[in-house]
């Protein structure tokens, strides 16, 4: 009931923003109107059925440095993204790393990347760092498919876009609420040159420490057990001069076409005392 009423609090707080304002209707397309190119039926993942992900506790303080030097992290689960889509060359399908830990004050989650080419242009809270090499969490403290989600997207300046996502909230479209602005940490590692096509780099980290006090309206209390659906993914840009970024996900999204935001694709987290 709770979880209704602050979906329902949510939806008519935002309305009348979104439904009807020209500008926040081009923004829902910031993803390059990938939405227009999903399937007539698209496939749902049947509740109890998609993947899970065993978040470990923490078992000691972390910093949000990009290092991953703390003890804590070598009780993590280490799953690499192993779906690819918008690849143009073979040098687009570069390895991830990711893990995840918790305790019951926050999320912890390290990214860590392969990569020929480093590239950031975007330095504004809320722009399009999606359009770089970015680090991206989609996260609903649920077991289940609503039709919304927490959004982080980080590129390696450390620029932020965060959002809600309402999924085909409006004439069947996806509306993207910027005005959610939580509060966490990010630290980023890089080995190479940032923005230069004329040498090789080896790769970059990102670490994110979230607070759990930023998905009030849900339960974040004694979470051993827990499940809540979530996607990692990363954006992977290997030309400075052009728009172009393949993508690669932690979990299917099955027979989407270039879409990484339906919540009936997510898998599941599932808190641990381990």
């Amino acid at each position: 009931m709770k979880i209704r009423l602050f979906l329902f609090l949510l939806l008519v707080s935002f309305v009348h923003v979104f439904a009807f304002s020209p500008t926040r209707n081009t923004a829902v397309s910031n993803e390059g109107n990938l939405l227009n190119q999903r399937e007539e039926e698209p496939k749902k993942l049947v509740i109890g059925e998609q993947p899970i992900y065993k978040v470990a506790r923490a078992k000691g303080p972390i910093i949000a440095d990009g290092k991953m030097d703390e003890e804590a992290w070598k009780n993590a689960e280490v799953r690499t993204f192993d779906y690819f889509f918008r690849r143009d060359a073979p040098v687009d399908r570069q390895q991830t790393k990711f893990r995840m830990l918790w305790d019951d004050e926050n999320l912890y989650l390290f990214y860590e990347m392969e990569d020929v080419s480093l590239t950031a242009r975007e330095t504004e809270h809320d722009g399009r760092p999606y359009l770089d090499d970015c680090a991206e969490f989609f996260v609903l403290p649920v077991p289940d498919s609503l039709y919304m989600h927490y959004g982080f997207e980080v590129n390696l300046w450390k620029a932020r876009y965060d959002y809600i996502v309402l999924w085909q909230f409006y004439n069947n479209r996806t509306v993207f609420i910027p005005d959610y602005n939580p509060e966490y940490k990010v630290g980023v590692t890089y080995n190479g040159t940032i923005n230069d096509d004329t040498d090789i780099d080896r790769g970059w980290t990102m670490e994110f420490i979230i607070p759990l006090k930023a998905f009030r309206g849900f339960n974040t209390r004694n979470l051993a057990g827990t499940r809540w659906a979530f996607q990692a993914v990363r954006q992977d840009r290997n030309r400075v001069d052009d728009r172009f970024r393949s993508t690669s996900t932690l979990f299917p999204t099955y027979d989407v076409v270039l879409d990484v935001h339906p919540p009936n694709r997510f898998g599941l987290m599932e808190f641990t005392n381990d």
